[in-house]
């Protein structure tokens, strides 16, 4: 896998200690190209933290992501306790919804609904209050009578960021699939472009390792039932802690 000379130049200088990581949730959204799928994706600002590579909407817990009502097993499934699972899912649906403007989300008495357009003018006052955390996405769904549809959200992974990283993170992986009716939208401001991908044709796009990895386990999988059948026999309590080593010569070995 090929590595931004960056990162192997901060793999070499690295004398420690490691910067705490932070816990954190990203969402790779999904939805039918024919036979197939496609993923959304970001091009991080070169402003940004890890700018200039492509991603998927996600970032830091926050100390309002505390949503209601969820199902039960999210501490087994992440491997946390249970208050610290409530956190990263609800921070998983509110990085979705700041920054593609997607809400997984329905109403109490009808739960395999979803919102039908989280677009109009409403919707785009509240994602907005909500990014300047003048409202919280509990308060949110509350106000409009709504209910967080986690059962929408898959958890596949869980990746820790290497040691030699100033900003690390410890970052639950999940995939949803994009409801009916609503569409993502280039709302986050901190994105130089969006796109739909397809998984197989994204070998040119500039992504780091774990955005990398993720992708490609997706395309194995072939289509969204799969990945929907493969979720729930994947390990998103173990976390992944990849190595990079650097050779004599400058070549780097990514290691999981």
């Amino acid at each position: 896998m090929s590595l931004p000379p960056a990162m192997v130049r901060r793999a070499l200088d690295f004398t420690g200690p490691p910067a705490p990581a932070r816990p954190a949730a990203t969402v790779v959204l999904l939805r039918p190209s024919g036979s197939a799928f496609q993923v959304y994706v970001l091009k991080r600002a070169t402003t940004m933290a890890f700018g200039g590579v492509y991603a998927f909407p996600g970032g830091a817990v926050d100390p309002t992501d505390r949503p209601e009502t969820l199902r039960d097993d999210w501490s087994g499934r992440l491997g946390v306790p249970e208050e610290q699972a409530r956190a990263i899912v609800g921070a998983a649906a509110r990085e979705l919804f700041e920054e593609a403007g997607v809400i997984l989300a329905g109403p109490p008495a009808e739960p395999d609904r979803t919102v039908a357009d989280a677009g109009d003018p409403t919707w785009e006052s509240d994602r907005a209050a909500v990014l300047r955390r003048d409202l919280t996405m509990t308060d949110l769904l509350s106000r409009r009578g709504l209910l967080l549809r986690d059962d929408l959200l898959l958890p596949w992974a869980r990746w820790i960021t290497p040691e030699f990283e100033p900003r690390r993170y410890d970052t639950w992986f999940f995939a949803a699939l994009l409801p009916e009716a609503q569409a993502a939208r280039d709302v986050s401001g901190e994105a130089d472009t969006t796109a739909w991908i397809d998984p197989a044709s994204a070998t040119d796009l500039p992504m780091l390792p774990p955005t990398r990895h993720t992708l490609s386990q997706l395309a194995a999988c072939g289509d969204i039932p799969s990945i929907v059948a493969a979720s729930a026999h994947r390990d998103a309590a173990t976390p992944v802690t990849p190595r990079i080593t650097v050779d004599p010569d400058g070549s780097a070995t990514f290691t999981i």
